[in-house]
């Protein structure tokens, strides 16, 4: 029986050895991931994400999920027949809708990714805006252009929200047990209403007000493409304002990097939209040269 190593063991070895450089100029800073699209439904990604963010916690990062549904969630709105309508991509909520919401993101969603996270290892508690102040919320405001009088009019998105407040508090007693906190995009506003807030935007609330090295944004996209194609691998606030005004930047993607932006103007070191199909995707951003997403940096 040969004793050479495995081809999958040499190349994990190699990337370990690539990432040490990295590795103390990342410990103890935190991590804030947006989870959600293709690799929330497929159980093998599932699992590499739980084992990488296991493993950031391992080595002194400390990692804070935050998780969308929107899947999810719609399927169990068909499944009792309530009709979903959208706006910009905005699911619009009205009560029965926001109960679901709730129900799907703060209970099966959220648990599953916390029995994930503790089963590659971690410990992990599943919480949402709403446990102990950690996030208030206000009612989203949304215009639309009128197609026939091209006059922008107001839009109720109904119990959709934005973050108006976060406090860390919680969050950081959480990290400091060693207990990786894992977020439902749900708040409460003062008004006692609840609120379904977009996950991207929670995440980017929350990453600034935790002054974190790094916002990812998970999605089903390789991340910001060029007209010719390629992946544009570094942005600034001025150069996505010049790519969106010239078209190359369009639809689903502009309020994804509008996210990348208020962040890092909030005092992020960096925001990463990156592709959630891809294995290990965090990992290969943040320790190996080549990278594996588009990376957005105040100048």
């Amino acid at each position: 029986m040969s004793n050479a190593p495995h081809p999958d063991m040499l190349a994990k070895t190699e990337t370990l050895i690539e990432a040490l450089p990295y590795l103390q100029r990342y410990a103890g800073k935190t991590f804030v991931v947006k989870y959600g699209g293709h690799a929330m439904g497929d159980a093998e990604l599932g699992r590499d994400f739980a084992e990488d963010i296991v493993l950031l916690k391992a080595i002194g990062i400390q990692p804070v999920v935050v998780h969308g549904g929107g899947p999810q969630i719609g399927a169990m709105l068909k499944r009792l027949g309530i009709e979903s309508r959208f706006v910009d991509g905005l699911r619009v909520t009205d009560a029965a809708t926001a109960e679901v919401a709730e129900m799907v993101l703060a209970g099966s969603i959220n648990k599953d990714l916390v029995v994930s996270i503790e089963r590659a290892g971690g410990r992990a508690a599943g919480i949402s805006g709403k446990d102990a102040g950690l996030v208030v919320a206000r009612k989203a405001e949304k215009t639309q252009r009128d197609p026939d009088s091209a006059i922008e009019q107001a839009v109720d998105l109904g119990f959709v929200g934005e973050p108006e407040s976060v406090d860390i508090t919680l969050i950081n007693v959480l990290a400091a047990a060693g207990i990786v906190p894992v977020i439902a995009p749900i708040a409460t506003a003062p008004d006692g209403h609840t609120y379904n807030i977009n996950a991207d935007t929670m995440a980017g609330a929350i990453a600034g007000a935790l002054g974190a090295a790094r916002l990812f944004l998970l999605t089903d996209v390789a991340g910001v493409l060029g007209k010719d194609g390629n992946l544009i691998t570094d942005l600034t606030p001025p150069r996505i304002a010049d790519l969106i005004a010239d078209g190359t930047i369009s639809g689903g993607m502009i309020p994804k990097l509008e996210t990348c932006v208020t962040a890092v103007e909030a005092g992020v070191d960096a925001a990463v939209i990156l592709d959630g199909r891809v294995g290990h995707a965090m990992l290969l951003e943040i320790f190996t040269r080549r990278g594996a997403g588009t990376l957005v940096r105040a100048i």
